[in-house]
């Protein structure tokens, strides 16, 4: 019988949810306790956790696992910048397994902005400089949880081509496997530039590209919510309908690309849901139009905020969808949002949400 997995990468480690129903889940962990996990994802190509462990103090490392969290390898030689090359690592953000034909590959987003590949599973790490190296780095400005590569998404059609988002830089795309990237950010604001459309500088807050779609991406910025059916030339705003143009996860529907979730908040300056409500918002037809999705969560004094990594859907028939809060609950739906059950609460504040079958 088929399991679904659920990840939970939180402040002070990383928890793990198994479920053959969906209604019962039994809990796991917390594995590397104490640990940070930004980001964690289970990787089917070798049926292994991957989890971003950073440490105030004793600094940030990748931390694999091949058994769902019995034991756990660190890289030996993990994300790095040269010594000379005036940069120290901050944080690893994101952890992306590369495409089925790539067996060993995977990327890793840090702070300050950069990409790192790996091609021996995660062992070892190397930067892909070209992309550090850009020559619009010297006007790139952190957003307010530092200059971050936080997005990392893959055609999977073309194995040359994929895309990254930066806070507060914007979108860049690599055609060439990443010897050349530049900036896809067009028609996208950036509120509080004295340009409002610059040709970067704008704070994507989580980028996306549709399954069985390579054209189509959705990104969540800081200024709205945005579709492009272009891979990313140029994008159309579809906020209108949301209570707000702010907010920080997305998610896309397994096997419909237009179906979207996306959860606004009020703003920068408050950080948690429009008139105190917590509401899922969905649209089936690409942006176009918006339902709020409330039932089962709460209505009044909701005053959580859900971080970029913290959204996700599961590949089950309706697609479960899940979402956590820094206020450590993990909300489910199992009938893709139409209502909402409490999947676990108390936990410390959860940073990402990713799914997995088993």
């Amino acid at each position: 019988m088929k399991k679904t997995l659920l990840i939970a990468g939180t402040k002070k480690g990383l928890f793990l949810f198994t479920s053959t129903d969906r209604k019962q889940w039994e809990l796991h962990g917390p594995f590397q306790p104490g640990r940070e996990i930004n980001h964690a994802v289970y990787d089917a190509r070798n049926s292994r956790l991957y989890a971003t462990a950073n440490d105030a103090w004793f600094g940030s490392e990748i931390a694999s696992s091949p058994d769902l969290g019995k034991t756990w390898e660190m890289a030996k030689l993990g994300p790095a910048f040269p010594e000379n090359s005036g940069l120290k690592l901050e944080r690893i953000w994101h952890i992306e397994p590369g495409r089925a034909e790539e067996p060993n590959v995977l990327y890793a987003g840090v702070a300050p902005a950069a990409l790192f590949r790996s091609e021996d599973g995660g062992q070892t790490w190397r930067e892909m400089t070209e992309l550090t190296a850009h020559p619009s780095r010297p006007k790139w400005h952190p957003g307010a949880g530092g200059l971050c590569l936080h997005s990392i998404t893959l055609d999977q059609t073309n194995t040359q081509r994929m895309y990254v988002g930066i806070s507060a830089v914007g979108v860049f795309r690599t055609d060439d496997g990443g010897k050349t990237w530049n900036p896809r950010n067009k028609g996208t604001r950036a509120e509080f530039m004295p340009d409002k459309y610059p040709e970067f500088g704008q704070c994507v807050h989580k980028l996306l590209l549709a399954d069985g779609k390579s054209s189509l991406l959705f990104q969540q910025n800081h200024c709205g919510v945005y579709r492009s059916a272009d891979a990313g030339e140029t994008w159309q705003e579809i906020t209108a309908g949301l209570p707000s143009d702010f907010g920080f996860p997305l998610a896309i529907h397994p096997r419909q690309p237009e179906t979207i979730y996306v959860i606004p908040l009020k703003g920068a300056e408050f950080r948690c849901p429009p008139a105190n409500q917590l509401q899922v918002f969905r649209s089936r037809d690409g942006g176009k139009s918006w339902a709020a999705l409330s039932k089962g969560l709460p209505q009044t004094n909701a005053f959580m905020s859900i971080y970029r990594e913290g959204m996700a859907v599961d590949q089950a028939d309706p697609a479960g969808i899940y979402f956590g809060t820094n206020t450590g609950k993990i909300f489910a739906s199992s009938d893709e949002g139409d209502s909402w059950q409490v999947l676990a609460d108390n936990l410390p504040p959860v940073y990402s949400v990713e799914t997995a079958t088993l």
